[in-house]
């Protein structure tokens, strides 16, 4: 087994942005991590790379964010995602994920534009309603977030549709994300495995970025818990707009 140093000049800022993101600070950063390691090996093994790391952070995730969670987002959401996560494993040889792509993209891009379109009015007397919990768009934007999650790791937007315009506290959205993505990423390592991405080769060069990995996992959560409400939802809107430019680029590129 020879593994090429040069690999680690990808690895360590795509392990760094995904870490932070890991922490609380949204999906955007996340999404460039695929496409940053990309640059030195396959995409696909970039993804199986990539997932034991984000078991790790998952755990370090967990730990920060022990004490809060929103068990109702988890219960709307996690049922579809399971569905997802089997469909994309059924379907990973034949869906174009850069479709997909472009799809979540392009919902992620609208619904952030939405968001501050609506702050602009409620600057202008305009009262903006924390929404109730749905089961039809609970149970669609779940299995798309799966589905992301398993063909692209890109379910985080999808997530954030469902979830950030119920408008709970910064706290316990953040410890709801944190714990639907660790059972999803958990469940993904089956199916990666079975699929031959989780060779000997991967996972040395995963074990050896895991200490960056609890670094700026453990700096991210350290961040998004000092944020107040009135910051903490701009951004994560800024954020996931940043994420849907990204899914659209990606998408369009490799399609045209």
């Amino acid at each position: 087994m020879s593994i090429d140093p040069s690999i680690y000049y990808a690895a360590i800022p795509a392990v760094i942005l995904v870490g932070l993101t890991k922490g609380g600070m949204g999906e955007a950063l996340a999404l460039m991590g695929v496409p940053i390691l990309a640059m030195a090996v396959p995409p696909v093994q970039a993804a199986a790379i990539l997932l034991p790391i984000l078991v790790v952070m998952d755990v370090v995730s967990l730990w920060i964010w022990r004490d809060h969670n929103d068990r109702t987002l988890l219960k709307m959401l996690l049922p579809g995602a399971l569905v997802g996560v089997a469909i994309g494993w059924a379907t990973s040889a034949y869906v174009p994920r850069d479709a997909l792509r472009l799809i979540i993209g392009l919902i992620t891009v609208l619904f952030a534009i939405r968001y501050f379109y609506n702050s602009y009015r409620a600057r202008h007397g305009y009262v903006i309603q924390p929404k109730p919990h749905r089961v039809v768009p609970a149970a669609f934007f779940g299995t798309l977030a799966g589905y992301g999650s398993f063909v692209a790791h890109s379910g985080g937007a999808p997530f954030q549709v469902y979830g950030l315009p119920l408008k709970l506290p910064p706290r316990d959205y953040t410890g709801a994300a944190v714990r639907f993505f660790a059972i999803i990423n958990f469940i993904k390592l089956g199916p990666y495995f079975a699929l031959g991405q989780l060779d000997t080769t991967n996972l040395t060069i995963s074990a050896t970025l895991v200490p960056l990995a609890i670094a700026t996992t453990a700096l991210g959560g350290f961040a998004i818990k000092r944020m107040k409400p009135e910051v903490f939802y701009p951004f994560m809107y800024a954020m996931a707009f940043i994420a849907g430019l990204k899914l659209c680029y990606d998408g369009a590129v490799a399609l045209l």
